[in-house]
């Protein structure tokens, strides 16, 4: 018998011994381990996927591979009694087959997470709790909203999310969050959720503002045409860096914070009269 197979069996025999369904968790995106950790239950997450860093006690547990590289062998070692996996995960069916308990979560909007949390909760036992969270979510949301600055209100915006351009339509839980704050997104929802942009599409509907990563956007007017942009001349870029843009692009119990994080940014923009 296999390695996996013998793990597998001792998995499924812990299983129908009654072990508790959440004495051992393992979290495959970092916005669920967040949530688990936000729930109370971080001291039962025994592994994670490598890109989950908050809060700071997970960076220390063993990490188990990511979206496309799942280390199952791994996994299975950690003796999870449930995995916690994202909608694009590929490891789902093969830990089913070795008996280990498996839920999949796909938070692509705000009302995804606010399902996906409250479902979670009930999982952990802690319904209350994931009720209080949705609920401060949402307090935390209307709060950024009402520190928004008159004056950004209806500016219109493009949030970068990654490399080749892709960006967050108005569609996605960024693009809820910015329309939350006043903004307006340039990016179509049918376009999908976080589409691949055309350069050329900004240059038709040029934003006033532009959110994204340092990392990709530091360069931003030596993309052709976009040194025109009035976002870009005018200086109305916020740019984040890694730790912002994590918390910005976590669909996890952090929406609120990320609200505010973005509120601070743009109210730090210089003034566009000011620009000349």
């Amino acid at each position: 018998m296999s390695l996996l197979a013998t793990l597998g069996l001792l998995s499924s025999l812990a299983i129908a011994q009654g072990v508790q369904p959440v004495s051992r968790i393992v979290t495959l995106a970092p916005s669920l381990t967040e949530a688990v950790c936000a729930l109370g239950h971080c001291a039962q997450v025994v592994g994670t996927d490598r890109h989950s860093t908050w809060p700071t006690p997970v960076q220390a547990l063993p990490k188990v591979g990511g979206l496309e590289d799942a280390q199952i062998e791994r996994i299975v070692t950690l003796r999870p009694n449930l995995v916690l996996l994202g909608p694009r995960s590929r490891a789902g069916e093969r830990l089913q087959a070795l008996g280990v308990p498996v839920m999949t979560f796909d938070a692509r909007t705000h009302a995804d997470l606010k399902r996906m949390l409250v479902k979670l909760g009930d999982t952990l036992g802690e319904p209350a709790r994931a009720t209080e969270l949705v609920a401060r979510i949402e307090t935390e949301l209307d709060a950024a909203a009402g520190r928004m600055p008159a004056a950004l209100r209806g500016r219109t915006v493009y949030v970068e999310v990654g490399a080749g351009s892709s960006a967050a339509s108005e569609k996605s839980f960024i693009g809820e969050t910015v329309a939350k704050l006043g903004l307006v997104n340039v990016v179509s929802g049918e376009l999908g959720l976080f589409p691949k942009i055309n350069p050329e599409m900004l240059l038709r509907r040029p934003p006033d503002l532009i959110i994204g990563p340092r990392a990709t956007l530091a360069n931003v007017a030596d993309r052709p045409g976009w040194s025109a942009l009035p976002a870009v001349r005018q200086q109305q870029l916020c740019l984040l860096d890694t730790e912002r843009m994590d918390l910005l692009s976590r669909p996890g119990p952090r929406l609120g914070e990320a609200a505010h994080m973005l509120v601070e940014c743009l109210k730090a923009l210089p003034p566009r009269e000011s620009i000349r």
